[in-house]
């Protein structure tokens, strides 16, 4: 399924809620474009969250901690990613004109807070060497089961170099998935594949990919895709690795 998102008045974008729209992915993602000056503030009685900044100039404060992050654009750089448990406040002020998507769920558990910044994410460059370099893309993790084992949740950003594929080979995984879109040109497009169905992505629109199904995904030439790639673990069976379609792995072997 894939949804074309627009931000209301305040500049509030929602791609998914718990008990709402796309319930099934369980994680509550929401986008926010900040004008400069704008302040805003998040704390969660029950559930653990993560900020992760797409661009602009922010004051992150948690705790006794203040941060500031700048990020020219996803396409150049590593993201800055804030990661709080249950009841923790956070403030969000822009230095300038900024947006950030912000990430939840539940979880019980109580664990230290983490900031990631760009010198403590590895940026791998992945498909290069293989068909052709058709499927070339970048992947950055900012925190998935192996570095955060307390969490519900896993976060990370993939960048699909203009005309290859990524996601590749096809492949799924039992717990539900959303992707959230940017292209480095407005008018960019790309298509995301969903079990037997395809869609055709565009510049803040968002996938969503129930478990058990593949979601390979393609940019048309011309045109970078981004996307930030957000996973729920499921209760005693958190997502560590991809269930690749067999009818495609002899493409491994190339």
């Amino acid at each position: 399924m894939l949804d074309y998102l627009n931000f209301d008045s305040e500049g509030k974008k929602i791609v998914s809620r718990m008990d709402g729209i796309n319930q099934d992915m369980l994680m509550d993602i929401t986008v926010y474009q900040m004008k400069a000056g704008k302040v805003l503030e998040f704390e969660e009685s029950e559930k653990e969250t993560a900020i992760l900044l797409l661009g602009g100039n922010v004051k992150y404060e948690w705790l006794e901690h203040s941060e500031t992050a700048e990020r020219a654009d996803v396409f150049t750089q590593a993201p800055y990613c804030l990661h709080v448990c249950k009841g923790i406040k956070v403030r969000i002020t822009a230095l300038k004109d900024s947006e950030i998507l912000v990430q939840s769920t539940t979880n019980e558990k109580e664990f230290e807070c983490h900031y990631y910044t760009p010198k403590d994410l590895k940026i791998e460059v992945m498909g290069d060497t293989q068909w052709e370099g058709t499927a070339k893309r970048e992947v950055v993790t900012v925190f998935d089961y192996f570095n955060a084992p307390y969490s519900n949740m896993v976060i990370g950003e993939s960048i699909t170099k203009a005309g290859r594929w990524s996601s590749y080979i096809p492949h799924s995984h039992p717990q539900p998935e959303v992707y959230y879109y940017k292209f480095d040109r407005p008018q960019g497009f790309g298509a995301s594949f969903i079990g037997d169905k395809v869609y055709k992505v565009t510049d803040g629109s968002a996938s969503y990919i129930p478990g058990g199904e593949t979601h390979p995904q393609a940019s048309a030439p011309g045109y970078n895709m981004y996307y930030c790639w957000m996973i729920r673990h499921l209760e005693n069976n958190p997502w560590k690795t991809r269930d690749n379609d067999p009818l495609h792995t002899w493409l491994l072997e190339q």
